[in-house]
């Protein structure tokens, strides 16, 4: 499998200068249409109910990474460090667009949901960079001792992903709070048709991404499902776990394993495109296609386990 996964690590997937300034306006646009639904009570809510919103805090930047990094060395043997650096890459991204969509399918706490958004929203600015350069040396040492050779030692400028991450996240965000408090009204005629579209805008790019790559696709694709499911089911794993073992309502527990489960990947397709971050001479075929299946199964994954909390007996 490791050799495989070695020939997918040197393909520079088929995404022109076009299609990476589409898929930026599109989170962007997908950020902005997300601000204009936080509210101050949001944060409050955080220190309202502090217990759920800790655990949910701590579930998806701290232990999330954790977990990543723990999954990564005991798959070394089989998986390639780009592979790996894909994953982690992932973990460090905050909540997916649609983990508030989710929780109310599942029947969620939605007001958690929302709260924990908003304040991944926020401190992704800093938590995203941080946790990857962080987790990312931390797998690349443990490969040196292990006597596996790297390609090239991990080193991302932080500042350029600092900036890209202000300027897909933070900006958008803050001119959606803006037009909010400017334009109430409107906001609440948009709103809801602007989350539909942005999300199956979004989809039909990484569909349209694959069509561009479908002879890449149909070779390694079972690998990477593989690989993706079992990150994946330790990413929801571990919300649902860290809930359960701090006895916390059935709701938050469903909307934790929500937030940590349901992963932005758009924004690491983002700054995995950005030459100034990973420059074209850099092997990142195996991160490309992890981040970006992520994309694709984060919904199927989402939309199945609030199918079967929609219908569970006991909602309450």
């Amino acid at each position: 499998m490791q050799e495989t996964l070695q020939q997918l690590d040197g393909i520079r997937l088929n995404f022109n200068q076009g299609g990476l300034l589409v898929l930026n306006i599109t989170l962007a646009f997908i950020m902005f249409g997300v601000a204009l639904e936080i509210k101050i009570e949001d944060f409050k809510n955080i220190f309202k109910n502090p217990k759920s919103a800790i655990v949910g805090i701590i579930s998806q930047f701290l232990l999330l990474p954790v977990v990543t990094f723990l999954v990564a060395v005991l798959l070394h043997k089989w998986i390639t460090p780009t592979v790996a650096l894909g994953m982690i890459l992932v973990a460090a991204c905050p909540g997916g667009n649609i983990s508030n969509f989710i929780s109310s399918l599942a029947k969620g706490n939605i007001a958690l949901s929302v709260s924990l958004t908003a304040f991944a929203t926020v401190a992704s600015l800093f938590l995203t960079p941080l946790n990857f350069m962080f987790w990312g040396r931390m797998y690349t040492k443990f490969l040196a001792k292990v006597g596996t050779d790297l390609v090239r030692p991990l080193d991302i400028p932080l500042d350029q992903v600092f900036i890209t991450v202000f300027l897909i996240l933070g900006l958008p965000v803050l001119l959606g709070i803006l037009f909010k408090w400017k334009f109430p009204k409107l906001t609440l005629k948009i709103v809801k048709p602007m989350k539909i579209f942005s999300i199956l805008f979004f989809s039909a790019i990484i569909i349209v991404s694959f069509l561009n790559n479908k002879e890449y696709f149909v070779t390694y694709i079972k690998y990477v499902f593989v690989l993706v499911f079992i990150h994946n089911f330790f990413a929801l794993s571990t919300g649902y776990s860290i809930a359960s073992l701090f006895k916390l309502p059935k709701l938050d527990r469903r909307s934790i394993t929500i937030e940590t489960g349901i992963q932005n990947s758009g924004l690491g397709l983002v700054l995995l495109f950005n030459e100034k971050i990973f420059p074209p001479d850099l092997l990142i075929g195996g991160m490309a296609f992890i981040t970006a299946w992520w994309g694709i199964w984060h919904i199927l994954a989402g939309l199945s386990i609030a199918f079967v909390w929609s219908k569970a007996r006991f909602n309450q």
